[in-house]
């Protein structure tokens, strides 16, 4: 079966440059130009990507679009963390369509001075100044946004399913050898009809896993990832930060559950119209590619960065540890009133959010601060730091 064709304008930009390149690209730079290609990329093409459902195009939900509780909730934590840096900004790392930044914000008001954005699609910036106007008027004009990293920040940092979309780097173990999975060009490709086919070719030496199981452990065909651009990401903020806390929220896990010899298949996935597929080959421009995040390395590169690990635990006892039961009692109706269609939608989001086989469980929450450590909220029970 001959690989399918690929018609977006994207795909054409990237059989041009496999050709510059002698032929093969590593996986890093195609996924970063998929998503990220100025005026093509997923990200940076003007696609709807945010949505509740396939019919209005958009391709997946985060927390924030599911119920205003999530941020609320996480407004408590922003809160404490606040009070304790003594600082007075909430950065936030893509934003979306907005919905946290209204949540945070509308819960915080006047205690946050400025809430500065970093987002790198043009469009969702658009879409976030709009749903700002409307939501919170009297507060968006403390909200700015910024197209790149500053040299220097202080406050409490939010990003919320930002590292699952930094680009990765493939390695494939043959049995032998470990072997970098690039990408090239398909058999009777043309720049009329790009189509595109995994390529390995042998690692550096010394490039493998970054695990300390044995080489031996892992099944022929395995393949894993590597995540230097969200570790040197991490690295960055923590240098740049003078004094504050950082939370990052998405899914992922530990380096041992990560890297377990199970997992041969990686953990690569795309998302198109809230549907899930393993082939970022094609459709490029059209769908999002992500992968799970290795929490473990995600420390490492914070405390190499000078943070401190404030916590580590799974979503669902972080919002409980934060009060998430009050905030979503808050939305209720009355003792002896009847339950409504809304009270009934934001209790299955609730749900959605908590549950194990949904995204309480699958979903982390790591938190670094720069400064006097404190007793943060959201690690007060459940703590598993030390699984990292």
């Amino acid at each position: 079966m001959s690989p399918p064709l690929n018609p977006h304008p994207l795909a054409r930009l990237l059989h041009d440059e496999i050709a510059l390149r002698g032929g093969w690209m590593r996986f890093e730079r195609f996924m970063e130009q998929a998503l990220y290609a100025p005026g093509l990329g997923y990200y940076s093409g003007g696609r709807r990507v945010l949505g509740q459902r396939p019919q209005d195009g958009s391709d997946f939900v985060t927390a924030p679009e599911l119920t205003p509780v999530f941020g609320r909730t996480i407004a408590r934590q922003v809160a404490q963390a606040l009070e304790a840096t003594g600082t007075d900004e909430v950065w936030e790392f893509g934003a979306g369509t907005g919905a946290l930044a209204v949540q945070v914000l509308g819960a915080l008001g006047e205690r946050v001075r400025q809430y500065p954005i970093v987002d790198l699609s043009g469009t969702l910036k658009e879409r976030q100044q709009r749903v700002l106007q409307e939501a919170l008027p009297g507060l968006v004009d403390r909200v700015v946004w910024a197209d790149s990293l500053p040299d220097s920040l202080e406050g409490v940092i939010v990003g919320n399913e930002v590292l699952d979309a930094m680009p990765v780097h493939l390695l494939h173990w043959d049995g032998q050898q470990w072997l970098e999975r690039g990408v090239g060009q398909a058999p009777g490709a043309t720049a009329e009809a790009p189509a595109f086919m995994w390529v390995d070719r042998p690692a550096p030496e010394g490039v493998r896993a970054p695990t300390d199981r044995p080489d031996s452990d892992f099944a022929p065909g395995t393949v894993v990832e590597t995540h230097g651009p969200a570790e040197a990401f991490i690295a960055t903020l923590a240098q740049r930060m003078t004094r504050g806390a950082a939370f990052f929220l998405d899914y992922g896990f530990p380096a041992d559950e990560y890297y377990h010899p199970q997992r041969t298949g990686g953990t690569l996935m795309c998302h198109h119209l809230h549907r899930s597929d393993p082939d970022p080959l094609s459709h490029v421009g059209e769908k999002d590619i992500t992968s799970h995040v290795n929490f473990t390395g995600i420390a490492l590169a914070g405390q190499e960065g000078g943070w401190e690990v404030l916590g580590y635990t799974s979503q669902a006892r972080f919002l409980t540890n934060c009060g998430v039961i009050d905030e979503l009692s808050a939305e209720m109706p009355a003792a002896g009133a009847e339950p409504t269609a809304k009270s009934f939608k934001t209790s299955a989001a609730v749900q959605m959010l908590m549950a194990d086989h949904e995204m309480g469980a699958l979903f982390k929450v790591i938190g670094f601060v720069k400064g006097p450590w404190f007793d943060a909220l959201g690690f007060r029970q459940g703590d598993r730091t030390h699984t990292l």
